[in-house]
């Protein structure tokens, strides 16, 4: 067998080393890893923060003429607390904790030139701009293999590098009801619904970040970047599932027009969301098979639910309406936390439905223990709250201390000590709005 590739290609370098302690990131599998970060939003910055929360040191670029506007959440809703302003959304210290923040102005050629010089150390670059856009600023692959032969470049973007809709501009929203996910969600009788979040963002931050992972691998073993081409809306065909298999396979479309319904599942019956006693309270309830239908028919002890046909699933999916209206009348009469230990305890799959406080405050599976919810230390924000990563490490863990940098925050840092430009010309760089 033959040695680590490490032992041809020479041990990786701690991207951190020198750098001061306040600085300094804290996960320990990645710290090897420099990434260029010109993404921004949720799909690209996304997709960085999870780099970023194992360790590698992720510099992230900005303009500096539009006051943060590159990155539209960067001052957007929602708020900790009164304070407004392109350093105070929550949104953006969400997405960005842990990494270093710089601006340049990439419309002068001192920007452009600083960008070359930061892409030459940089293991990764990524971005998440439209198929193309990033060429035209001058940045093409081949000028970045001109500049680091091994890099890996991502490009994340809503319909790819290639194709009839290459320059077009997305968001959640259109990627998820081109991919085919916003017709899977709905109510009877109504039009699709969707998700009104960007739930293809978040998909397409870990289709990314996963990838990058795979290019990293291949470099480290053979000493080659490549191209990495993220297509959000391929991501999200690959996540309508049984919707595919079912057309392609079965050669039937997944529902008959007017049918959608968000919580309904086309084998299963019941299978929904049903009203618990109190204002906006709700249980989820699933029942697989014919065997947790006498379990919940038993539980519910009733005489409609003891009828001979509904222990066909047949039958229970042919007459769902007047099953589930029977089934929300019943569990109304109780409280949604002791109804799903009952029915759980009985064999039933039920859960309450969560509130946002319930799941990050309360009991499990909110798992406060799991360290889901860390606190960040922002220097303009104070300390903050923010999502942690739903995995954990036995011996290089993910961490999130630092809260998102502010515009230009780490300038001084990245390019006073990283790129070696002096104290004067760093002035005169932001003087000339370069910076």
């Amino acid at each position: 067998m033959g040695g680590s590739p490490w032992e041809e290609l020479g041990a990786p370098a701690d991207r951190w080393a020198g750098c001061p302690p306040d600085l300094e990131g804290r996960g320990d599998a990645l710290r090897h890893i420099r990434v260029c970060d010109l993404s921004g939003q949720l799909a690209g910055a996304g997709a960085t923060r999870l780099l970023a929360a194992f360790g590698a040191q992720v510099i992230r670029v900005e303009d500096p003429t539009n006051q943060g506007g590159w990155d539209v959440v960067r001052g957007g809703p929602p708020y900790l607390d009164e304070r407004r302003g392109i350093e105070f959304g929550a949104g953006f210290n969400n997405h960005n904790p842990e990494k270093l923040g710089v601006t340049l102005n990439l419309r002068t050629a001192r920007g452009r030139e600083l960008l070359e010089r930061l892409i030459a150390v940089s293991d990764v670059v990524t971005e998440n701009f439209a198929g193309g856009v990033f060429a035209r600023m001058g940045f093409p692959y081949e000028r970045l293999c001109e500049l680091n032969p091994s890099i890996v470049y991502v490009s994340n973007s809503g319909f790819g590098t290639s194709g009839p809709y290459r320059d077009f501009r997305t968001w959640g929203p259109i990627v998820q009801a081109m991919s085919g996910l916003t017709f899977t969600s709905g109510l009877p009788g109504q039009p699709p619904a969707g998700w009104g979040y960007s739930y293809m963002d978040h998909m397409g931050a870990y289709t990314m970040a996963i990838a990058v992972l795979a290019a990293l691998w291949h470099r480290d073993r053979t000493g080659e970047g490549q191209v990495v081409d993220v297509c959000t809306v391929e991501a999200g065909i690959a996540l309508t599932g049984t919707d595919i298999l079912e057309r392609h396979l079965g050669g039937r479309p997944p529902r008959p027009p007017g049918t959608v319904h968000a919580n309904r599942d086309p084998q299963m019956a019941p299978h929904g969301i049903y009203p618990a006693r109190g204002e906006d309270r709700w249980i989820a309830l699933a029942c697989r098979d014919d065997d947790d239908w006498r379990r919940l028919a038993a539980e519910i002890g009733q005489p409609w639910a003891r009828e001979t046909r509904l222990g066909s699933a047949a039958a229970r999916l042919t007459g769902q309406d007047a099953l589930d209206e029977l089934l929300g009348a019943w569990t109304a009469g109780f409280d949604a936390e002791q109804l799903a230990a009952r029915l759980l305890a009985a064999g039933v799959p039920a859960s309450p439905v969560r509130s946002a406080a319930e799941r990050i405050d309360g009991p499990r599976p909110a798992t406060p223990d799991w360290g889901l919810w860390p606190t960040v230390a922002h220097s303009r924000i104070g300390p903050a709250r923010i999502e942690g990563l739903p995995v954990h490490l036995s011996e290089t863990d993910w961490s999130l201390r630092r809260g998102a940098p502010c515009l230009g925050e780490h300038n001084q840092f990245v390019f006073g000590q990283l790129l070696g430009v002096d104290d004067a010309e760093l002035a005169d760089l932001a003087a000339a709005g370069v910076l």
